[in-house]
């Protein structure tokens, strides 16, 4: 009994200290807001993406043929620009485009001949599959080490974790690829050097890469959180109530801790399903990165516009179901709600 009213007097010290950080859940017409920001956020995206690309140098149609090995004449090149309607003027393109879209038709690809839409869902879930292993194996590295450094503030613990973040954050993952694909495949033949997505071991590797990173920005930020909480009243309660400090670390400073560290796994989630390219080359992943970088190198304009669309709206839909899954994470924000 007492340890029961040891835990309510500390949730009820602490949501002071929740209430100071401004955490409210979404009522409906703030939801209604968020959603029709996507939809500006995503127009503004698609229109900007299109100029770009339309501005940039190479010929779409020139590669197309070069890759296929012919020598096409001017006259023929003029024909199919003509075909694929890229010698309208840019708002008319634009326009053909997005009313397509409007329609789930993101064109096609001019390096394939494939529906967009198809190409893009084929690479989707590999770079899924990439990015919640990197987040997984980062989490199991990260909220101990930065925990420990935390608990043992300038120990040699403390300086030993913080030298390995300081490492983490200054890498850059081209080389800790390189480096893992050096010694762990080629030197000891432990993993396979091209990671096909289809296997758990052929994952590994560019997931190690990708979580190295992301590990020295998650300690420190879980080392700071945790920081944080410990210098809390309720925690000097929980204490003065006859709490372990196993107890005190695990039941009342690290949930209060973890809403931060949601809002950076969903900007985290969102910045691996774009930002994995160089790692997905590195290893020969066939995720949504490695995809756009054969679109760019194609001058495929339609893939290209197509991904960036995509990115844009996982990543923006992300953002939002993070913020609506704060309501089922803390209990404080329900008995805000209701109170």
């Amino acid at each position: 009994m007492t340890k029961i009213f040891s835990q309510n007097q500390a949730q009820k010290d602490s949501k002071s200290t929740y209430e100071g950080k401004g955490g409210k859940r979404l009522n409906v017409k703030q939801l209604g807001r968020r959603l029709l920001q996507i939809v500006i956020v995503l127009i503004g995206i698609s229109f900007c993406t299109f100029i770009l690309t339309y501005l940039a140098p190479g010929d779409p149609v020139r590669t197309r043929y070069a890759v296929s090995g012919m020598i096409p004449s001017e006259k023929e090149l003029n024909e199919e620009r003509e075909k694929l309607g890229l010698n309208d003027p840019i708002l008319v393109q634009y326009g053909r485009w997005f009313s397509k879209v409007l329609h789930g038709d993101f064109g096609t690809s001019y390096s394939n001949g494939k529906p967009v839409a198809e190409l893009l869902s084929e690479r989707l879930l590999p770079t899924l599959k990439l990015a919640f292993a990197a987040l997984l194996l980062m989490l199991l590295f990260a909220i101990p080490l930065g925990m420990l450094s935390a608990v043992y503030k300038n120990s040699w613990i403390d300086y030993l974790v913080r030298g390995i973040t300081f490492l983490g954050v200054s890498i850059p993952n081209f080389w800790v690829g390189l480096i893992l694909l050096y010694v762990v495949a080629l030197k000891f033949s432990l993993l396979p050097v091209i990671s096909t997505g289809e296997g758990f071991e052929k994952i590994i590797l560019p997931a190690a890469t990708l979580a190295f990173a992301m590990m020295g920005k998650y300690t420190r930020q879980v080392r700071t959180a945790v920081l944080e909480e410990l210098n809390q009243d309720y925690v000097t309660g929980a204490r003065a109530r006859g709490m372990t400090e196993k107890e005190v670390l695990w039941k009342q400073v690290f949930p209060n801790a973890l809403l931060p560290l949601i809002t950076l796994l969903g900007l985290s989630l969102g910045n691996l399903l774009g930002g994995t390219a160089v790692v997905e080359v590195i290893f020969t992943y066939p995720g949504l990165g490695n995809l756009a970088v054969q679109a760019i190198s194609s001058y495929d304009y339609s893939l290209i516009q197509g991904y960036v669309l995509w990115v844009a709206l996982i990543y923006m839909v992300i953002n939002l179901l993070v913020d609506i899954s704060y309501t089922f994470v803390d209990p404080r924000i329900r008995r805000s709600e209701k109170g």
